[in-house]
């Protein structure tokens, strides 16, 4: 039964929990945080089993009610779309286990709905990644985006004001790529991805087809925030609740990132979307304007989750620099730098919380070297985290550079080589500021008549100086995975990333 249903069980579990909290939570809302953790814990487990099957005996599909394809609903595990399933999904697990030491503070009150759209979010995030109906992939993308609404929706007063941009722009974005998808159906008659492939090269010369992917591209781009559809990101990400920033820094932009290299590569060809209709090179030209507008933007930042996200704009760019490059090393470097960024951009913005959660403010020109005593294993994984981001080996961001910057040279561009090397400095200028703050300056002076007795100081924190476990830990393991997934590149692009990369490319 698991076995044949495995590629729909992880969006079904997710959906099935989220209807289920209101009702199990409404007297005891304190079920919704375990029953939320729970969902996601399981989402790993069949994530894990399920990129396990692909590897040993190749692609999966389910269909819903028996119906076969281009009929019926398809989803597909392939192992490019198990591998996103399985890195987006532990990185919602980290973000969720963390949630618990800060949900009082951002969210009182209101957990039960919250904890609902987290998992509708993540449903819908999964659903995008699994489905192989074009038609489908536009319902899990209006489920992932309402869900993001509402999350942000319930964070600062500024929020409301941030979400509601984020979805007169995300209703835009939904709009073209349906109408790009009604040019596709009524020029091929299909819905289905693998169909859709088949019957493309007979009709590639009609206008229709070049009309309904750029659609479908500008639609998806406004998801995936590339330059200059990036509007609606700086402010959804800074005054959203900690958790929701947590959580769709690292995973919304990468769905919609998915998104597109399954449009281009997988439904339409290589050749059709660099030569015949070349929109990989609008796609790299914006990326790399992106790249450094973003890192110009995070520097001009004096709030850590704003210049944080200014600094998702940038990451978005080296991801679609690596895509709109359309060969081999560029394509590893797109998606290497979806699995890196999304550990790296997941621990930053914890340690954010961290910072509110222990501060009241994530102010940049506040920090001071205290935080080093008070929060020594958060600003820890900040360092590593940051010095990731930048691009220093052996760290995880290096590797994925590492390739863009070979694919730059692969193929003769040196302006998107000397855009991601401006680039790496440019991080470097935002990030050690915070770390110049916290690490070389000396300790301010004791405040007068503050108590240094070493009971105070057990008092102010645990032996390990955090205050709570539920906020450190997380924080730890996703910013010391990036030194394991820096050293083990190899292994990931040999047994993983090369089997995925698009035939033609």
């Amino acid at each position: 039964m698991i076995i044949y249903n495995s590629p729909a069980l992880v969006p079904l579990l997710l959906l099935a929990t989220a209807i289920s909290i209101p009702v199990l939570a409404i007297k005891k809302t304190k079920l919704a945080y375990p029953l939320a953790v729970g969902a996601s814990l399981f989402s790993v487990i069949l994530s894990s089993y399920n990129i396990f099957r692909v590897w040993k005996s190749g692609p999966l599909t389910y269909h819903f009610g028996g119906w076969i394809p281009p009929i019926g609903i398809e989803y597909v595990l392939d192992p490019l779309s198990a591998f996103i399933a399985l890195v987006i999904n532990i990185v919602a697990f980290f973000v969720l286990w963390h949630a618990s030491g800060v949900q009082e503070r951002e969210i009182p009150g209101k957990s039960v709905p919250y904890y609902s759209l987290v998992l509708l979010f993540l449903c819908g995030a999964n659903g995008i990644i699994m489905t192989g109906d074009l038609f489908n992939l536009y319902v899990f993308l209006e489920i992932f985006s309402l869900a993001g609404y509402g999350l942000i929706g319930i964070g600062e007063k500024q929020a409301p004001v941030a979400a509601f941009r984020y979805l007169i722009m995300g209703t835009v974005g939904a709009s073209f790529y349906l109408l790009g998808l009604g040019f596709l159906y009524i020029v091929t008659g299909s819905l289905n991805m693998a169909d859709i492939k088949n019957i493309l090269p007979l009709i590639d010369s009609n206008p229709a087809v070049e009309a309904a992917l750029s659609l479908m591209v500008i639609g998806i781009g406004i998801k995936m925030a590339i330059f200059p559809l990036h509007g609606w990101l700086p402010d959804a990400y800074t005054y959203a609740p900690s958790t929701t920033s947590s959580l769709i820094a690292p995973i919304g932009t990468k769905v919609a990132a998915y998104a597109i290299i399954r449009l281009l590569f997988f439904v339409f060809d290589v050749k059709f979307v660099s030569r015949t209709l070349p929109i990989t090179d609008l796609i790299a030209w914006l990326a790399a304007i992106g790249i450094l507008y973003g890192s110009v933007m995070a520097m001009a930042q004096k709030e850590m989750k704003r210049m944080l996200a200014y600094s998702s704009v940038a990451q978005i760019g080296y991801i679609g620099l690596g895509i709109g490059m359309a060969n081999p090393l560029g394509f590893i470097g797109a998606v290497l730098h979806i699995l890196n960024h999304a550990f790296m951009k997941g621990t930053l913005f914890l340690v954010a919380a961290n910072l509110r959660k222990n501060s009241g403010h994530s102010d940049i020109s506040r920090l001071d070297a205290s935080y080093r005593k008070k929060l020594p294993w958060s600003m820890a994984a900040f360092t590593l985290a940051a010095l990731s981001m930048i691009g220093l080996p052996p760290t995880a961001g290096f590797f994925s550079k590492w390739y863009l910057a070979l694919g730059a040279i692969d193929r003769g561009n040196w302006v998107f080589l000397a855009v991601i090397l401006v680039s790496s400095l440019l991080n470097a200028v935002y990030f050690f500021r915070i770390l110049e703050k916290v690490y070389l300056v000396p300790p301010p002076a004791p405040k007068a008549g503050e108590d240094l007795s070493p009971k105070a100081k057990k008092r102010r924190g645990s032996l390990i100086g955090e205050e709570e476990y539920g906020l450190m830990i997380p924080c730890v393991i996703l910013s010391f995975s990036l030194l394991l997934l820096g050293l083990g590149n190899a292994n990931i692009v040999k047994g993983i990333i090369q089997r995925i990369i698009p035939l033609g490319m």
